[in-house]
């Protein structure tokens, strides 16, 4: 089936130019203006901006987690991605410990095939980093997962020691592999909760207050000091406080190859959302927490120098009725997460664009191109050329969008950014060339979405 779309704004990481595209078996065939080649279907899309598929490279779907499951499997989840314009996403395979990377990998892909309506490929967590665990990871690499996350947090669930990321760092460096981190120093955490706790202290929003940015600063600036000593590049996911960012900016000012995600709940939202009354406060429980507001500005300098070089989502929502109310006597019982892969792209399009504070041209780098080059996507995804696969978002720069739990498509009960209104409107995705969503309806079909085999991480 051949497809046009004419008379768009074509924008990517480089360019903005005019032109019509044609897509042939997924694929961008060919690239002009004017074309006068004929097709099965025809989209106008004058007025548009013609963007690269968004790229979410952090969501958690159908994950377990303090005695529950994230409230979205690959069917929801990547439904709700598609309206909000992301038509690739990189999910988590969890190690659990006495199990192995094998095991994690093909519980995942279970949860995913048949579900997913777009594509996707995982990272592997790594929970245990005994040689044994470590001497999997080649053949990980071998099936197209080439990332494997770490943790400085949650002690005895997910927390590994110095030597045991030293070892999975030199380990990824040999096989072509990248480590991304969660950085936060879990134990001196644990000691703040428990005495948080002993003084009755219960409220969600000592969530926040145990887990300062110092304790994110810490983890951030130790972890880079093992990749240098590993000589390997390094990934940290959600980067919330200022002290992390500081960290990076350092390293990679002295040539370190250091790369690091923010997330649109720390761009957007700030610690006063834990003071709401009542329990409300739970709905922000997420690590790292929100932060205070000076964070927020320092974050979007970061990305507009390049300091901080890709916006995921870290999309692992839990409903306030029967999920989130775990904890309402004890905030360290809060599943830890919040929505937000539909919201993403129309987010920080309002924030950054609309704001003037990155272009157009920078919006697609950190949404897509960038998460595609660091994880083995590019150029098959992140960019539009001819032989990359159509994964495109029809925008309309002139429309608006309003945000809350009606409007949107993810299956939680609340939206953190209820009543929002942003600039911009998505009229249609296409993904593979297939339009999955076209002005609110969507078209896709379940099940549709393929299990991406990454490439090899290259250094950017």
């Amino acid at each position: 089936m051949k497809t046009i779309i004419r008379n768009g704004h074509i924008i990517t990481a480089v360019d903005s130019y005019h032109a019509d595209i044609l897509i042939e078996d997924g694929k961008i065939q060919m690239i002009a203006q004017n074309l006068s080649v004929s097709a099965d279907k025809d989209i106008d899309a004058r007025g548009m901006l013609v963007l690269p598929g968004g790229i979410d490279v952090h969501t958690h779907f159908d994950m377990p987690f303090g005695g529950t499951t994230s409230s979205d499997d690959f069917l929801t989840g990547t439904q709700a991605a598609a309206f909000g314009g992301t038509t690739t996403i990189v999910d988590f395979a969890i190690q659990s410990r006495g199990h192995s990377m094998q095991e994690a990998l093909e519980t995942w892909l279970a949860k995913a095939e048949g579900k997913a309506t777009i594509d996707y490929g995982f990272h592997m967590i790594i929970s245990e980093a005994s040689r044994e665990r470590l001497a999997e990871m080649p053949r990980m690499v071998d099936q197209g997962v080439t990332s494997f996350k770490m943790f400085t947090a949650y002690p005895g669930v997910f927390m590994v020691d110095d030597g045991g990321i030293f070892r999975a760092l030199q380990r990824a460096g040999e096989i072509g592999a990248l480590i991304a981190i969660h950085a936060e120093n879990g134990s001196v955490i644990d000691v703040l909760v428990e005495q948080a706790l002993a003084e009755g202290h219960t409220a969600p929003k000592y969530h926040a207050l145990t887990r300062p940015p110092e304790m994110e600063g810490e983890a951030t600036h130790r972890v880079i000091v093992l990749a240098a000593l590993a000589k390997v590049p390094l990934y940290i996911v959600h980067l919330s406080a200022s002290q992390a960012l500081d960290a990076v900016m350092a390293a990679r000012d002295q040539g370190q190859s250091v790369y690091a995600e923010t997330c649109p709940q720390y761009l957007f939202l700030s610690y006063d959302r834990y003071e709401e009354p009542g329990f409300d406060g739970a709905k922000y429980v997420m690590s790292p927490p929100l932060r205070t507001p000076e964070h927020q500005e320092r974050l979007w300098r970061g990305l507009k120098t390049n300091d901080l070089q890709v916006v995921a989502t870290d999309h692992c929502p839990f409903c306030m009725k029967d999920q989130k109310t775990l904890g309402r006597d004890n905030f360290a019982k809060i599943p830890n997460g919040a929505p937000g892969v539909e919201t993403r792209m129309s987010l920080i399009y309002d924030g950054a664009v609309s704001q003037n504070r990155l272009s157009l041209n920078r919006f697609v780098e950190v949404t897509s191109t960038t998460p595609a080059k660091l994880f083995g996507m590019f150029p098959h995804k992140g960019t539009i050329a001819v032989g990359s696969d159509a994964d495109l978002v029809l925008f309309d720069p002139d429309g608006s969008t309003e945000w809350g739990v009606k409007q949107a498509h993810m299956r939680v009960d609340y939206n953190p950014y209820e009543g929002r209104k942003t600039a911009g409107a998505i009229r249609m995705v296409l993904s593979r060339g297939e339009v999955i969503v076209d002005n609110g309806q969507f078209l896709g079909k379940q099940g549709r979405g393929d299990f991406i085999k990454r490439h090899r991480v290259q250094d950017l």
